[in-house]
């Protein structure tokens, strides 16, 4: 098929680009490398070095996609307090500037949201239907984008799915940019620094590895309009997580302990229950595992 990955040149776009050039499909990346890097993508690929915030329509009536995977973002929940309104440009005016492009070709949007920033606090692993409690500006944006995409399915009949993904990990994520910790552990295990793990390490988190995640993404391609998780449903606190790490690293400084940071969830997990159904889809690398190849990939 002929498809447009929007953040193609970024962390989970790039590996989205190349499962799809793997595929045979003819793939088109808009990305404005404002944080999305050329080394990311695939010689198979056609780069438009486009921002979401603009209109797009004459780019796609040129491409006419069949599918749009749309990941580029502001995805940094640091940044989304710092500048809201920077925030609500990229993930709302950006989604809607998609949602229209692809609309005029009927081409099916697949949308990458988040679980953690949407829930807030999982006494339990939350379900699609858990009560959605956005504790930052880049949650709210990712859910007012979902609501977008979910009116524009009831008012123009189209089939846009959003995939809420739980903490995902592995090659290529940088620590400057998503601020993923995995990505930050691995940065300072590798220069050899200490890692600061704020407050006492005990807070859960949901890591999924990428490859996973695009085979989430893929799946959804041809599903029904609907929202579904993307995750492992496993809680994994974050000293334990400092120690698989280090494993994969073969040894470390051990980390110092910061204060805890405020808006910081306790436990955040997702229930993958739908997407296992709907989707024919579940999370297939163990976190070790996982880790272990982030870790190679970088060496190599």
């Amino acid at each position: 098929m002929r498809a447009v990955v929007t953040g193609g040149a970024g962390f989970i776009g790039s590996h989205v680009v190349d499962a799809l050039v793997a595929r045979g499909d003819e793939v088109h990346v808009v990305d404005s490398l404002a944080t999305g890097r050329r080394e990311n993508l695939s010689a198979n690929a056609t780069l438009h070095e486009r921002d979401i915030r603009e209109p797009l329509a004459d780019l796609f009536a040129e491409l006419e996609p069949e599918r749009v995977f749309h990941l580029a973002a502001q995805a940094d929940v640091g940044t989304s307090v710092e500048k809201p309104d920077l925030d609500a440009e990229v993930n709302v005016l950006g989604t809607l500037r998609v949602l229209e492009a692809a609309r005029r070709h009927d081409a099916a949007v697949v949308f990458s949201s988040t679980g953690g920033a949407i829930y807030g606090e999982c006494a339990e692993p939350a379900g699609e239907r858990a009560e959605r409690l956005p504790l930052s500006p880049y949650g709210t944006s990712k859910l007012a984008g979902e609501e977008y995409l979910a009116t524009w399915n009831r008012l123009h009949g189209t089939r846009h799915v959003a995939l809420r993904f739980a903490n995902v990990y592995g090659p290529r994520q940088l620590a400057k940019l998503e601020g993923g910790v995995v990505a930050i552990f691995m940065d300072r295990l590798r220069a050899g620094e200490r890692a600061t793990i704020f407050g006492d390490g005990h807070q859960e988190r949901d890591f999924v590895y990428v490859g996973d995640v695009v085979a989430a993404v893929l799946a959804a391609a041809d599903a029904d309009a609907g929202t579904y998780n993307v995750g492992t449903g496993v809680a994994t606190n974050i000293n334990e997580l400092w120690r698989l790490c280090a494993r994969a690293a073969g040894g470390g400084v051990e980390p110092e302990h910061g204060e805890s940071r405020p808006g910081d969830l306790r436990r955040s997990v997702l229930d993958v229950s739908r997407a296992r159904f709907a989707l024919g889809w579940e999370p297939q690398v163990p976190l070790e595992r996982g880790l272990r190849e982030t870790w190679e990939s970088q060496a190599a």
